[in-house]
C-alpha cells in the first residue's frame, strides 16, 4: 500500500469492498478461461466426423497443444506486467486484457470456414506436429494468450493493493479472491461442456457462452471500477514509486533484493506443483473420459463434470482456509509462506497416490475402469495443496515486490505457470511412452498392473514421489527463506485500511 491511492471508504466482512468487485471481475474471467480449457483437448481429439466433429488429432498431439496454450497464456503476463508498470497503469491493462480475450473466445466459437484452414505445421526439436486446423482456431488461441498477459498480473496486483504492509487480512484477501477465480472455473464446465459436448449444439456454442462471460467481466470492471477502487491501479506504478521518492530514482535496497530472492526460490518449488496439479486439464481429463466408469444408473457423467471438482472444492473450503489465517494471524502465530508451502506439495502428493489407487482397481473391474471416488479425492486433496500454495504465493508476491516492480514481479511469478504447464502436457503425454519401457513394465507387472496401464501407474506414482522429495527440501530450506524475508509477513496486527477517498 502507499499513501498516494485513494479508495473509497467501507468494507463488507472485514475487507474494502473493492475486493468483491475485483472478485466478480476475475470469476467472470475464470470462467470464460476454464470453460474453454475443459473444451480444448476434447475438441482437439473428437473426430471430424463424429456428430459431434471435432478436429481429430491424436492425444499426444492435443496434450502438447494444451501445454503450450496454458504455458503461453502465463509466459506473457511478463511483458502485461511491465507495461502496466511503465505506461498503461493496471485498470487499463485490466480492461485491454479482457477485449483481447472476448475476441479471442468469439474466434474460437466462429465457423471453421471464416478464415481459412491453415496447414499442418511442425517443430522437431520442440517434439511439436499439428495437423492441419482451422485459422480461426488458431487465432483465437493467439488472442487468449495475449489478452490474458494484460489482465491476469494486474488484477492480482490490485487485490495487494487494498491492503497496508503487515495487515494480516491479506492472505485471507487473496484467498477470498481466489474463491472468486474458483466460482467462475466451477460454473464454466457446467455450462461449457454441457453445451459443447452435446451434439445438439456442438463445440463453438461452448466458446460462444466462454466468450459471453469475458464480456460481462470487461463491463462490470468498467461500470464499477472508479465506485469501488477510486483511483487504484490508474497510475503507473513506476510513476508513482518515483513520485513517493521525490522524483529521484533509487537502486533496490538489500533488503529489496533478499526479498525478490525470495520469490524466484519458491519458484522453484512452486513450478513442481503447478506441473503436477495442471494434469487436471490434460491427463486426468482424459483418465475420467477412458479410465472412469462414470455412470450413475441410466445417466452417464459428462466427463467436463470433472472440472469443476476443483473449483466446487475450492469455493466450499477456500472460507475456511481464509478464516485460519486471518484467526491465526491476529493471534501471531499464522505460518510463514515456505511451511503453507511445504503442506501444500505433501497434499498434492497425497492426491495422486489416490490415483494410484485407481489404477489398481482398474485391475480388477470387467470394464477395466476405476470408480469416480478416486479422481473425486484426488481433486479433493488437490484443491487443499492448491489453497496452500497459490492464493498464498499471490500475496507473497505483494508482499515481496518493490512498488516500481510489482505488475512485473507478479507476471514473473505467473511465469512458474508457462514452465509448469509446459511441462504438464509433456508429462501427461509421456503417460504413453512410459508404459513401452521394459523396466517399467516389469515393475508393472510386479504389481499386478496390466501392461496397457503401465505408464499410467509410472506418471502418477513418479509425480507423487518427486512432490514428496521437493516438500522434504522445502521443508529443509523454510528457514533460510523466512530469514531473507525480513519480517515482510508481520507485524501480524490488523492496521487500518489505506487511506480513504470519500465515495463516489
Amino acid at each position: 500500500m502507499s499513501t498516494d491511492v485513494q479508495v473509497p471508504p467501507g468494507t463488507f466482512l472485514g475487507h474494502p469492498r473493492g475486493l468483491y468487485l475485483l472478485f466478480v471481475t476475475e470469476m467472470w474471467e475464470r470462467f470464460s478461461y476454464y470453460g474453454m480449457r475443459a473444451l480444448l483437448v476434447l475438441y482437439a481429439v473428437a473426430a471430424t466426423h463424429a456428430a459431434n466433429p471435432g478436429l481429430g488429432w491424436d492425444s499426444p498431439q492435443a496434450l502438447k497443444l494444451y501445454a503450450w496454450y496454458t504455458g503461453l497464456s502465463y509466459l506473457t503476463p511478463m511483458l502485461g506486467g511491465w507495461l502496466a508498470d511503465n505506461y498503461l497503469g493496471q485498470r487499463k491493462a485490466v480492461i485491454t486484457g479482457g477485449i483481447l480475450m472476448a475476441l479471442g473466445q468469439f474466434s474460437l466459437a466462429s465457423p471453421p470456414a471464416t478464415l481459412g484452414m491453415s496447414a499442418p505445421w511442425s517443430l522437431a526439436a520442440l517434439g511439436i506436429a499439428f495437423p492441419e486446423a482451422p485459422t480461426s482456431f488458431y487465432v483465437g488461441l493467439a488472442l487468449l494468450v495475449l489478452g490474458n498477459g494484460f489482465f491476469k498480473p494486474n488484477i492480482s496486483t490490485m487485490v495487494g493493493e487494498l491492503y497496508a504492509p503487515g495487515d494480516a487480512r491479506r492472505d485471507g484477501a487473496f484467498t477470498i479472491f481466489y474463491m472468486g477465480i474458483n466460482v467462475g472455473a466451477f460454473l464454466a464446465p457446467l455450462v461449457c461442456s454441457t453445451l459443447g459436448e452435446d451434439p445438439a449444439y456442438g463445440w463453438r456454442i461452448g466458446f460462444l457462452a466462454a466468450g459471453i462471460g469475458m464480456t460481462l467481466s470487461v463491463i462490470i470492471q468498467l461500470a464499477f471500477a472508479q465506485h469501488y477502487i477510486g483511483n487504484l491501479g490508474v497510475e503507473p506504478a513506476a510513476r508513482r514509486s518515483l513520485a513517493l521518492a521525490g522524483g529521484q530514482k533509487q537502486p533496490l535496497t538489500p533488503v529489496e533484493r533478499d526479498r525478490i530472492r525470495v520469490i524466484f526460490v519458491i519458484f522453484a518449488f512452486v513450478v513442481m506443483f503447478w506441473a503436477a496439479f495442471e494434469q487436471g486439464g490434460g491427463l486426468l481429463n482424459l483418465f475420467a473420459n477412458e479410465y472412469t466408469d462414470r455412470a450413475v444408473g441410466s445417466f452417464t457423467v459428462p466427463t467436463g463434470w470433472f472440472q469443476s471438482l476443483n473449483p466446487l472444492f475450492i469455493v466450499l473450503l477456500a472460507p475456511v482456509f481464509s478464516m485460519l489465517w486471518s484467526r491465526l494471524g491476529e493471534r501471531g502465530r499464522n505460518p510463514a509462506t515456505p511451511v503453507k508451502m511445504y503442506a501444500g506439495l505433501f497434499l498434492v502428493a497425497i492426491g495422486f497416490l489416490f490415483l494410484v489407487v485407481a489404477v489398481f482397481e482398474m485391475q480388477r473391474t470387467a470394464d477395466m475402469k476405476a470408480g469416480m471416488l478416486w479422481l473425486v479425492l484426488g481433486y479433493l486433496f488437490h484443491t487443499m495443496g492448491e489453497l496452500c500454495i497459490s492464493p498464498v504465493g499471490l500475496s507473497v508476491v505483494t508482499k515481496l515486490a518493490p512498488l516500481r516492480l510489482g505488475s512485473l514481479m507478479m507476471g514473473v511469478w505467473f511465469l512458474i505457470n508457462f514452465v509448469a504447464n509446459t511441462m504438464a502436457g509433456y508429462v501427461g503425454a509421456f503417460s504413453e511412452d512410459m508404459g513401452r519401457y521394459e523396466w517399467m513394465l516389469a515393475l508393472a507387472a510386479s504389481a499386478g498392473v496390466r501392461p496397457e496401464h503401465a505408464g499410467l501407474l509410472g506418471v502418477f506414482g513418479g509425480i507423487a514421489v518427486v512432490l514428496l522429495m521437493f516438500t522434504a527440501l522445502l521443508w529443509a530450506i523454510s528457514g533460510r527463506i523466512v530469514g531473507w524475508m525480513h519480517g515482510a509477513e508481520g507485524p501480524q496486527g490488523r492496521p487500518e485500511p489505506r487511506s480513504a477517498a470519500p465515495a463516489t
